[in-house]
C-alpha cells in the first residue's frame, strides 16, 4: 500500500490519532451519552410545562386596540343621485381596494412573542442540536470501521451501512425541526403585521391563538421524537455492535 501512494509519517500520526480520537467519543455516546439523554428526554415529557391540558394557558395576549372606524363617503352634498351615479363611473379607472391602516409604529412598542412558547422552545433547540452533533459523531465512526471493498462476504459491511444511513436521516429529521421552529416565527409575525393593518379582522387574531397552540402540541411531538431517535440508535447498534466493528469473519470462521 505504501508502494502506491506515500503519506507522510507525521501526517499519518495525526490521522490516526483522529481515527482514535472519534472511535473513543462514539463508544461512550451509543454506551454512555445515549441511554442517559433518552431518560433525561422522557423525564422532560413529564414536566407540567409541556403537558398543559387547557392550551388557553398558553396564548398570548395581542395589545394592538381596534381603532375607532371613519366614516368616509365618495357622495358629493348637493348632487342627485343620478349625477352622482355618472360621476362614479366617470371617475372610477380601477377597482377599488382595501388598504387597511397605515402602521407606522406599534402604540406599545416592539410587539412582543409569545414568552410560554419562546421559553419553550429556548429548552428544546439545544436537544435537536445536540443530537445532530452526537449522530455526527457516530456516523464518522462507524464510516471509519466500513472495510475496503472486496467481492463476498460483504453482510457485515450492509449492517455498517444501514447504520450510517439511519444515522444520516436522524440527522436529516433533527435538522428539520429547526426549520420548523423558523417558519413558525415568520407565519406568527405576518399575522401579528396582518393584525397591526387590519385590528378590525376578528379571524387574523385567532389564527395567531390557532398557530401558537399547534406550535405547542409540534414542540411535545418533538422532544417524543428525540427522545425515541436515542432509543432506536441505541438499540439499533448494541444489537449489531459485533457487526459493526467487526465486519466480515475470517476465512477460518467461515469454513467451521
Amino acid at each position: 500500500m505504501s508502494s502506491l501512494l506515500k503519506v507522510d509519517n507525521e501526517i499519518k500520526t495525526k490521522v490516526d490519532a483522529f481515527r482514535e480520537r472519534i472511535t473513543g467519543e462514539a463508544e461512550d455516546l451509543v454506551a454512555n451519552f445515549f441511554p442517559k439523554k433518552l431518560l433525561e428526554l422522557d423525564h422532560f415529557l413529564k414536566d407540567p410545562i409541556i403537558n398543559i391540558c387547557e392550551l388557553k394557558e398558553i396564548h398570548s395576549e395581542i395589545n394592538l386596540t381596534v381603532p375607532d372606524p371613519i366614516l368616509l363617503s365618495n357622495l358629493h352634498d348637493g348632487l342627485e343621485a343620478q349625477n352622482a351615479k355618472k360621476r362614479k363611473l366617470e371617475d372610477s379607472t380601477a377597482e377599488e381596494k382595501v388598504t387597511g391602516t397605515k402602521v407606522f409604529v406599534m402604540p406599545g412598542g416592539m410587539m412582543k412573542s409569545n414568552a410560554k412558547l419562546v421559553d419553550l422552545i429556548e429548552k428544546v433547540k439545544p436537544e435537536i442540536r445536540t443530537l445532530i452533533e452526537k449522530c455526527n459523531t457516530v456516523k464518522m465512526w462507524v464510516q471509519l470501521l466500513i472495510p475496503r471493498i472486496e467481492d463476498g462476504n460483504n453482510f457485515g459491511v450492509s449492517i455498517q451501512e444501514e447504520t450510517v444511513a439511519e444515522l444520516r436521516t436522524v440527522e436529516g429529521e433533527a435538522a428539520s425541526y429547526l426549520d420548523q421552529i423558523s417558519r413558525y416565527y415568520i407565519t406568527r409575525a405576518k399575522l401579528v403585521s396582518k393584525i397591526a393593518k387590519y385590528p378590525h379582522v376578528e379571524d387574523y387574531r385567532r389564527t395567531v391563538t390557532e398557530i401558537d397552540e399547534k406550535e405547542y402540541i409540534s414542540l411535545k411531538i418533538i422532544v417524543s421524537e428525540l427522545r425515541n431517535q436515542y432509543v432506536t440508535l441505541h438499540d439499533m447498534i448494541l444489537k449489531n455492535i459485533e457487526k459493526i466493528k467487526r465486519p466480515r469473519s475470517s476465512n477460518t470462521d467461515a469454513l467451521y
